[in-house]
């Protein structure tokens, strides 16, 4: 039992499925993606298996991570079919799915309402000049699509996390703006859980190589997020992205989330994550506790499908045992 001393850190102990790493946006940064047609699907056969053994080796989140199949493509009801899938083998196995696969119709997100504990997607900036460099290729990343699915997301009732890609080549003023955009959207709908701010950190993959986020300039970030978002926002740092000290400096001026921690981190390859348990030792001196929590946070169980909010109270009812 931690003493009443410590500070709490929360974490979801995590596996990230990727159904499939081919994308139609080609961002000049991201380490993730495939050409269309280059990327096997993942087998629906090969997930149901990996599903089984989880539980026992602790995870609870499922990350259903996808590359996109652009909307006017004749293959993506089929991509679209898969991901429900795989949410559904999820919840067959005990866990907790939440999928983050790009922006979706209206019908597409009703439905994984249905098989989702909560959803995510990164606005990541709000300004159209990103359109012109980084996000040159990349359809879906017009802000006001991914607004759009925010302000949807409110209106369904769906748990969501959202946040910012710092260091594309936008200015402070930009990042004030990206904030501001999302604290409007909850404050008419109160569903946003975190917003993540995420370091750009340069991989062998990219397109084009760039420099990483200065650890003051993400430090600068954290304050700014705490002066123009709710503090009802979890403010959440990849910890697998900065360094030690940084962390711990984002921790003081008010971040207080890791995210989920999974074996891999597929959106950033080159950087592993850390050990829950030695990350909760590294931290503790400094007075923060590391605590495990889930995908969906507690104030947003009602909004749940009955068969969901099920689920999500035997896993309250769990974690509140082992503590």
């Amino acid at each position: 039992m931690p003493s009443d001393l410590c500070r709490t850190v929360t974490y979801s102990p995590a596996y990230t499925l990727v159904p499939t790493y081919e994308c139609f946006n080609r961002c000049t940064y991201c380490n993730f993606r495939t050409n269309p047609g280059q990327s096997p699907w993942l087998s629906l056969t090969e997930a149901a298996e990996q599903l089984v053994s989880l539980r026992r080796q602790g995870v609870i989140e499922v990350l259903i991570l996808s590359g996109e199949v652009a909307p006017g493509s004749r293959r993506r009801a089929g991509w679209f079919r898969h991901i429900y899938r795989l949410c559904e083998l999820a919840l067959e196995a005990g866990l907790l799915p939440h999928a983050n696969v790009g922006p979706l119709s209206w019908a597409e997100l009703t439905q994984l309402k249905q098989v989702n504990v909560s959803m995510g997607l990164m606005v990541e900036q709000v300004s159209p000049k990103l359109l012109e460099t980084v996000h040159r290729h990349a359809p879906s990343k017009r802000p006001e699509l991914r607004l759009q699915q925010l302000t949807w997301a409110g209106e369904m009732a769906i748990p969501f996390t959202t946040g910012l890609l710092l260091g594309l080549g936008e200015t402070e003023a930009d990042w004030v703006d990206s904030l501001m955009a999302i604290a409007a959207i909850h404050q008419r709908y109160g569903h946003i859980q975190e917003v993540i701010l995420q370091p750009h950190s340069p991989g062998q993959r990219q397109i084009v190589s760039g420099n990483p986020l200065a650890e003051v300039d993400l430090l600068r970030a954290v304050t700014l997020a705490k002066v123009h978002l709710p503090a009802s926002i979890a403010l959440q740092i990849p910890p697998n992205l900065v360094s030690r000290s940084t962390l711990l400096a984002c921790l003081d001026a008010g971040a207080r989330d890791i995210g989920g921690i999974s074996p891999v981190d597929e959106v950033n390859p080159d950087y592993a994550h850390p050990c829950p348990v030695s990350l909760g030792d590294a931290i503790a001196p400094a007075g923060w506790h590391l605590r495990r929590r889930l995908p969906v946070y507690s104030q947003y169980d009602s909004w749940l499908p009955p068969a969901l909010a099920a689920l999500v109270k035997t896993w309250r009812d769990r974690l509140l045992a082992a503590v």
